[in-house]
């Protein structure tokens, strides 16, 4: 394995000292934290050059390490490229006169908004083309788009830095050109008035947080739109939705812990938006809407009022909707985590998880009667889209599972027949029958099972001499399906077993599985997925000196607390993305993230115990003089989730501090931000990257 020898500039900056609770801080690289970041979200171009030079540096430090594998990562990238269907399209949605849908044209880089006359073949008009417009752009990603009710009409956002700041057009349709109505630096959620008249939108404020819903009427500056809310708490993050009925548009407002919901009536957009319910500590709730509920016009709601900790649906008149007056339509039930409720004429449809496993479930409204949607495979992913329309039976869901590709089915919930509309084609080929995906459970210290996920060729030996990519998330309820990828099959294929550590911190086994993994009892997310790793190891079913651990975003903090807690454990460590300096950014209340993101790890400038918690795990501030697995961090210049210092700063606490000579790489990308590369073939090149790491460190 080469060893890490790259030079990097040295720092002479003086380190930045803190004190908190009694306690000092001490920050030596606190100085690539650059002061005009907000700037730099807009226009990279101002990072201070200094930082500049340790960044490009770094970089260049890492295509050094990585120049050997070039044919190997040329190879990958035309494998995975080859499993993709390039002009693929995505199957149309009927909205009354036509039916939308993206496609993908040869070679495209980005999708086309097209829509053609509903139940057609042919009269396909090309709304936007992504590829068009992405043209000369270094970074270019699409936002919400959504059609005006006359079909006139299409507003659309787009992000051009990678910063999550999206500019909102309208495209006249007939004439193919925007209207002079843009309007800059929303969050990219977009609402139109029953009318078509007017469009709600969401402003952020100067630390990046959307708090601003503002209503534009149509052919007038946007100079003159009309504040319509404004979030007074600076931890609440606010986002726009609507019934499925289109009578309302949803204002939800909220952290991890607590939510409220206003409605603007569409039919009436001028009127302030009502509550539905005041925020309480703890409270969380959904908003769906029926106009005639057992002959009450009402709304139907998904809580976790009155300790349904796992959610319960209720129901309220629509002129009396606060929570005195909720009555339980399906109750609780522990264990049974509710994931997503729809609401059409006649049904009522939710997406539910229990024993790790998602189904559907239909309730018809006339009797209660309800029937399941489910499958047999021991771990798959299921979704569901209820499209446009209210008076309709018919919903949409997607499958998959590890070994089988992605397949979209329209399902009538009256009649239960089933079609299916579209199979993920594979143009290199795919025989389900050459992998195995299995379930385990891995036995952690305080006897709870985690659910660890398998995907590995049929023909892998299992006799503990392969090697593994285990990936972990673990943060904010967020479960990981166990769903299809064309990409890992790369390693699969060059035998690896592919895991998914499916640890507390997630909802997999409900919500108490989120509870018991957040705030004080965050390590048990680090403790789960150490034990994910050994439990493979003692069934033989991988090598022990072979484990690649892979987690982005919190999952990147994943990787950097257990790359301090068990560093034997792993040959090597993929961390994109990564939160790894937790302390110092849960102590910077101007950051974008912070004050919502409190409920999760703490608030260590308030709790002297959240700051002796979060101290104890955070990765960069428990970096210590000891040998390392491999690492390779990537991170985002424009990154407003996870800011570009916090990898950079980890990555040279580690070079100064650790003891081996394996490699170390930080990757910037320096035209992009949280999601890394916007193009579908350029992400493809990053994981060609990460898999070249894999395959080098775990020795194939």
């Amino acid at each position: 394995m080469s060893t890490d020898t790259a030079a990097r500039p040295s720092s002479t900056h003086t380190p930045l000292v803190r004190s908190f609770h009694g306690q000092t801080l001490s920050d030596p690289y606190a100085w690539l934290r650059a002061e005009n970041w907000r700037e730099v979200m807009r226009d990279p171009a101002l990072l201070a050059p200094d930082i500049r030079e340790w960044l490009e540096a770094e970089n260049a430090g890492a295509e050094a390490w990585l120049a050997p594998h070039a044919e190997l990562r040329r190879q990958l990238v035309a494998e995975m490229r080859g499993r993709i269907k390039e002009d693929d399209a995505s199957v149309p949605s009927a909205d009354g006169p036509f039916a939308y849908f993206t496609r993908f044209r040869e070679g495209g880089q980005h999708p086309l908004i097209c829509r053609r006359p509903a139940g057609a073949i042919a009269g396909e008009t090309v709304l936007l083309d992504g590829d068009a417009l992405a043209e000369g752009k270094a970074y270019f990603q699409f936002g919400d788009a959504r059609q005006s009710p006359d079909h006139r009409l299409y507003a659309w956002t787009a992000d051009e830095a990678g910063s999550e700041y999206y500019t909102l057009r309208i495209r006249d349709i007939d004439a193919g050109t925007d209207l002079p109505d843009a309007v800059t630096e929303t969050t990219g959620d977009v609402l139109w008035s029953a009318d078509g008249a007017y469009l709600f939108y969401i402003r952020r404020d100067a630390e990046h947080r959307p708090s601003f819903v503002y209503r534009h009427r149509l052919g007038t500056d946007s100079a003159e739109d009309v504040l319509v809310y404004e979030e007074p708490d600076k931890g609440f993050f606010v986002s726009l939705g609507h019934t499925q009925s289109r009578r309302f548009g949803l204002i939800s407002c909220g952290d991890h812990d607590t939510s409220e919901v206003w409605l603007l009536d569409l039919d009436a957009p001028l009127e302030a938006p009502v509550r539905v319910e005041p925020r309480k500590a703890g409270l969380r709730y959904g908003v769906e809407h029926h106009p005639a509920l057992d002959g009450v016009e009402s709304l139907i709601i998904e809580t976790n009022a009155d300790g349904a900790e796992d959610f319960k649906i209720v129901a309220a008149p629509l002129s009396t909707p606060g929570r005195a007056h909720w009555r339980d339509l399906v109750p609780h039930k522990p264990g049974r985590l509710l994931l997503s409720v729809c609401v059409l004429r006649g049904h009522l449809i939710r997406l539910e998880r229990e024993d790790g496993l998602p189904r559907l479930v239909i309730r018809a409204l006339a009797d209660g009667a309800e029937h399941a949607v489910a499958f047999a495979e021991e771990a798959y992913s299921l979704g569901f889209d209820p499209g446009f329309g209210f008076d309709k039976t018919e919903i949409r869901f997607t499958y998959s599972s590890m070994t089988t590709p992605s397949e979209v089915w329209d399902y009538d919930v009256a009649s239960r027949a089933r079609v299916l509309r579209k199979r993920q084609e594979v143009p290199s080929g795919h025989d389900p029958k050459r992998y195995v995906t299995r379930r385990l459970m891995a036995p952690a210290a305080d006897g709870e099972l985690v659910p660890v996920s398998l995907l590995y060729a049929a023909n892998t030996p299992l006799d503990g001499s392969a090697p593994c990519l285990l990936y972990g998330y673990g943060a904010y309820g967020v479960s990981m399906p166990a769903s299809f990828s064309v990409s890992r099959l790369s390693l699969v294929d060059r035998g690896f077993v592919f895991a998914i550590a499916h640890i507390r911190g997630g909802t997999e086994k409900g919500w108490r599985w989120y509870r018991e993994g957040k705030l004080a009892k965050k390590t048990n997310s680090f403790t789960d997925f150490i034990a994910a790793g050994e439990h493979l190891i003692a069934e033989k079913i991988v090598a022990p000196d072979r484990i690649v651990a892979h987690g982005g975003s919190a999952g990147g903090m994943l990787m950097g607390a257990v790359a301090n807690m068990r560093p034997d454990l792993f040959a090597g460590i993929v961390a994109e993305v990564p939160f790894v300096d937790v302390l110092n950014t849960m102590l910077d209340d101007t950051l974008p993230l912070t004050p919502p993101e409190w409920p999760e790890w703490g608030n260590p400038i308030t709790d002297a115990q959240a700051f002796a918690t979060i101290r104890a795990y955070s990765p960069y501030d428990n970096v210590t003089a000891q040998d390392y697995p491999a690492l390779f961090a990537l991170a985002g210049l424009t990154d407003p989730r996870v800011t570009y210092w916090e990898p950079a700063k980890w990555v040279a606490k580690l070079r100064a501090t650790k003891t081996d000579r394996r490699p170390l790489l930080l990757r910037t990308n320096m035209e992009a931000g949280h999601g890394g590369a916007s193009g579908r073939f350029d992400r493809l090149e990053e994981t060609a990257m990460i898999y070249a790491f894999a395959l080098a460190t775990a020795g194939r």
